[in-house]
């Protein structure tokens, strides 16, 4: 099942990639660090935020689904 994919790790992991902050990424958002930090510990995230996150970072992360939805079928 799709809750052994950590997306706010991932998140987190192509933030630090990319050399950006948190504050940056607070900012872009209109919300806090707090929030943000929560986000990295979230398995799951609103579609809307990880749309926003996703054109923010120029990354696909709703391909991380479709992966393991693939991978998961070929079995």
């Amino acid at each position: 099942m799709a809750e052994f994919i950590h997306i706010g790790q991932i998140i987190q992991a192509e933030l630090r990639r990319q050399g950006r902050t948190v504050a940056w990424l607070a900012q872009q958002l209109n919300t806090s660090r707090m929030t943000c930090y929560r986000l990295f510990h979230s398995y799951s995230i609103d579609t809307q935020v990880l749309f926003q996150i996703s054109w923010l970072l120029g990354r696909d992360f709703f391909t991380e689904y479709s992966i393991f939805l693939t991978h998961r079928n070929s079995m």
